[in-house]
């Protein structure tokens, strides 16, 4: 059972907090393109961000800022331009959409944190945006968080969000997110954002190493296509707003927030994996038997981005050839006489020898998770042992489906 129950409110669900999301003009759909998430008093921040060498100007821009330690009041995310690929312009563009949201909020811009998607190569609508700031600040509410969580999107056919509240010291502790995500993604982060608000007293070293752990479990663990992108970004404010004791070292209160965190992540990017573009269902790989949970989770990603098997989930093929094929080229050394397969329930191979199935419930299986609810009965779950080893690991992927050739090759057309 877990230490954690789900409450409402998503990323303002936390304690001082408040968030809007209004429609500037900056996508040419009139959706909801400007995000905007506030603490009310000064928060720690960390931040984790894509590894590609072509970064937005944002990604730079928050590493800065993140480097000087100094405590964070709001990030400003603007959906339509990716502001990437845009050299000394777009470097500009960045500092200037921080400039102007501080001057209306009364704060620093070095307290702004600031993330973009969209196309690469295009700037921010800076006349449009900069005309919405007044509308956006004054649209900021603790009953914002939904709306934020729709102005992030591009490609996304959901919104995804949720909080968590647990008890530390007999105080509810809160952890909200937000995230988008659909296409362009691969283990090392990609075209994803997510933004995380917490209430919880913590220290900023500690903070920023729970944060690196829940990603490496999370975000870093989803592969929707094999394309990292240049804008990727998770960061995480925590504003101590639930008056507990600070945490400032490793225990039993860090713990059991790590484990929300991580929780919180998790549930963030799966939804991100669900709703990769085209996607009929989520694939879930769980690897167990290797030598290391890195040595796993390896294996893991290997398999859930592995187009072949991605192919094969979508025309409810049950080729188990694939998935062994790509655990066996994932660089991970293991003994293929001692490989098990399983999907669902259903034992395709037991200690390297291939078993008889029966193959029209293994494809029903398939179909069944195509045609489930989101995120509950809609998941693939393969399992794959490589032996006697004590590592384990896991990674999510989705189906690849025409949809996603299609949404692809129309993208700035």
């Amino acid at each position: 059972m877990s230490d954690w129950q789900k409450v409402a409110g998503g990323i303002t669900a936390p304690k001082g907090y408040q968030a809007a999301g209004i429609a500037a003009g900056l996508k040419t759909s009139g959706a909801l393109d400007l995000a905007l998430i506030v603490s009310e008093t000064e928060a720690i921040a960390a931040g984790v961000f894509t590894t590609s060498q072509v970064r937005a100007a944002c990604v730079d821009y928050c590493r800065q800022i993140l480097q000087e330690g100094r405590s964070m009041r709001a990030i400003l995310c603007n959906a339509g331009q990716a502001n990437a690929g845009t050299g000394e312009a777009g470097w500009q563009d960045a500092m200037d959409c921080a400039q102007q949201l501080a001057s209306r909020l009364n704060i620093s811009p070095q307290e702004i944190l600031l993330a973009s998607t969209g196309v690469i190569g295009q700037r921010i609508k800076m006349e449009e945006l900069i005309q919405a700031l007044p509308q956006l600040v004054s649209a900021a509410s603790v009953d914002g968080g939904a709306d934020a969580a729709t102005a992030i999107t591009t490609t996304d056919l959901v919104a995804k969000e949720i909080a968590l509240e647990t008890i530390i010291e007999g105080r509810p502790v809160r952890i909200g997110g937000i995230a988008k995500g659909s296409g362009m993604i691969h283990p090392n982060m990609a075209t994803m954002l997510a933004f995380i608000t917490c209430d919880a007293v913590v220290s900023s070293q500690l903070w920023q190493e729970m944060l690196k752990r829940a990603v490496d479990k999370s975000f870093n663990q989803i592969t929707v296509d094999g394309d990292t992108s240049t804008n990727d970004c998770v960061i995480a404010f925590a504003n101590g707003q639930s008056r507990t004791s600070a945490i400032t070292k490793v225990g039993k209160n860090a713990s059991q927030l790590e484990a929300m965190l991580t929780e919180v992540c998790q549930y963030l990017a799966k939804a991100i994996a669900r709703d990769g573009e085209g996607a009929t269902c989520l694939i879930e790989v769980k690897v167990s038997g290797a030598l290391s949970n890195q040595a796993a989770e390896t294996v893991a990603k290997t398999i859930a981005g592995s187009s072949l098997v991605k192919s094969a989930v979508f025309g409810r093929d049950p080729n188990w050839g694939r998935i062994a094929a790509a655990a066996g080229r994932a660089g991970v050394k293991f003994h293929q006489d001692e490989l098990d397969i399983k999907l669902g329930e259903i034992t395709l191979m037991d200690n390297g020898q291939p078993q008889e199935f029966d193959r029209a419930a293994a494809s029903n299986y398939l179909k069944q998770a195509a045609e489930g609810e989101y995120l509950q009965t809609d998941t693939v779950l393969i399992d794959v042992n490589l032996g006697g080893g004590s590592g384990v690991g896991t990674a999510w992927g989705c189906d690849l489906t025409y949809k996603y050739v299609e949404i692809n090759a129309e993208y700035t057309t």
